[in-house]
């Protein structure tokens, strides 16, 4: 489904991915994890059009999206949690699930999806009237799970889903990504949690100073002495 060759990406004059290649093959939950500053985040702006790629090519089922830019990709499959959450916080819950339609015309499977959001996180039908920017770090991660979903996304990008939750939160928002991949979307995930991060993946890519350094079943990256050392807190 995604197929990414030699991207290089740049700012600020500095070179933050260099060159990588990678695959997310169609229904994969596929992992990519790193250190802070190895790369992860840029990688995933460029391949939602909201960087422009240095160099390379994307290809995204079937066709070149090489420097698409985002509202372009929404409309052909591809959506984006991104690090942060983004929510709309003078917009309510239910406000904001609405934006993550703004491309759809369908009212009926509009109000199905919104159904299936709330399906997923009963907390935020509790609150749905509720604005965005009063809600926990939990909450908010929810709301943008459920709002990318809103687009229907073939291919869902998450970018540091975990990142500052409470333990019994980071084991809900996996647990919802487990669900969402089991029900057929294609995921890329950046992950600080490396541990759990490839527990639920098919498969994995290790990423160092920009560049791909280990890749495989992620399993075997589970199982590798370099990952439980670097990564995983092992010794």
């Amino acid at each position: 489904m995604l197929e990414v060759s030699g991207l290089a990406v740049a700012y600020g004059g500095i070179n933050a991915v260099k060159g990588i290649d990678l695959a997310v093959a169609r229904g994969e939950l596929v992992t990519l994890i790193g250190a802070n500053g190895a790369g992860k985040t840029t990688t995933l702006k460029a391949l939602a059009g909201l960087l422009a790629p240095a160099g390379g090519r994307v290809t995204y089922e079937g066709a070149d999206i090489t420097g698409v830019p985002a509202h372009a990709l929404v409309g052909c499959g591809l959506a984006l949690v991104p690090e942060g959450r983004g929510v709309f916080p003078r917009l309510t819950i239910e406000e904001n699930l609405l934006m993550g339609a703004y491309s759809r015309r369908d009212t009926a499977g509009i109000r199905d999806d919104v159904d299936r959001g709330y399906a997923l996180f009963p907390r935020l039908k509790e609150r749905r009237a509720q604005l965005a920017g009063t809600l926990s770090g939990g909450e908010q991660q929810m709301l943008a799970i459920a709002r990318a979903l809103m687009s229907r996304p073939r291919l869902l990008l998450l970018d540091e889903p975990s990142m500052g939750l409470a333990p019994i939160m980071v084991q809900k928002i996996f647990e919802t990504i487990r669900r969402v991949s089991a029900e057929g979307t294609t995921l890329l995930l950046v992950e600080q949690n490396a541990k759990v991060a490839l527990e639920i993946s098919d498969r994995g890519y290790v990423m160092e100073s920009g560049r791909i350094v280990l890749s495989g079943p992620a399993r075997d990256l589970l199982g590798n002495e370099q990952v439980r050392h670097a990564y995983l807190g092992e010794a």
